[in-house]
């Protein structure tokens, strides 16, 4: 089995010994057809898992790198949605790509996405669930995020660059650090702009941490960072499913 699925990747390797057609001949050019067919499928799930970086480094480009990520990491799981998981560090190691340093922030945004998009339905929390509380229960409160929520801190202008060469029109690239948060309020994901700072807060609520926690977590960063945004911004895209640690 092992050298199927060796030969099934790599065209260079002969089909497998013992490998027969129907007929009883050896299998040849018909298990070079299927050979094709199984890489020319995995390539077109990359191609539309990962456009803007397909933009960024040319068609041909991309799928010469995608064949070779495909090869070095063949899918695990049948759903082909979600494949490409690891596609951000494998890019990393590309010599030829060493100039695009932000490329691989890139492909992890990208891959957010679809995890978001195909991530299960939750039932969201409203954002009066806060306001009956005491500023006490508040401080102590822990956030439940909805699946669908994906954070990426990068150093480059990640939501600049990703819009730019998603959108026409779009801006082009500030030279500032920008953390991206995924949600989907409704049938599509949708990427937001973060400060370092108010990641900084998000980052800490989704490891479990208090929101007083997040709180100093975020001033850490920027002692005067405000939070209300980045709060109204989870209630506004259901990104959240409940509380914890009100007692």
């Amino acid at each position: 089995m092992k050298a199927f699925h060796e030969a099934l990747l790599d065209p260079a390797l002969q089909a497998p010994e013992g490998l027969h057609d129907g007929r009883g001949g050896a299998a040849g050019k018909r298990f070079d057809v299927y050979r094709n067919n199984v890489m020319q499928s995995l390539t077109d799930v990359m191609r539309a898992g990962f456009p803007v970086v397909r933009k960024l480094i040319g068609a041909a480009n991309f799928d010469i790198v995608a064949g070779a990520f495909i090869r070095a990491h063949p899918p695990t799981q049948p759903i082909m949605q979600r494949y490409g998981g690891g596609f951000d560090g494998f890019l990393a190691e590309v010599p030829q790509l060493a100039s695009l340093g932000y490329l691989g922030d890139v492909a992890r945004l990208e891959q957010a996405l679809r995890l978001s998009y195909h991530a299960a339905d939750t039932e969201p929390l409203g954002a009066s669930a806060l306001a009956s509380m005491s500023p006490e229960q508040v401080a102590r409160t822990r956030l439940i995020f909805a699946p669908t929520v994906h954070l990426i801190a990068s150093v480059w202008p990640l939501y600049d660059i990703w819009r730019y060469n998603s959108e026409d029109g779009a801006p082009k690239p500030q030279p500032v650090a920008q953390h991206v948060l995924i949600t989907r309020a409704g049938f599509d994901p949708a990427p937001h702009p973060l400060s370092p700072a108010q990641s900084a807060w998000i980052a800490a609520l989704m490891a479990g941490t208090t929101l007083d926690g997040a709180q100093d977590a975020a001033s850490a960063v920027e002692p005067d960072c405000d939070i209300a945004a980045p709060m109204a911004l989870l209630f506004a895209q259901n990104a959240l499913t409940a509380l914890k640690g009100t007692a």
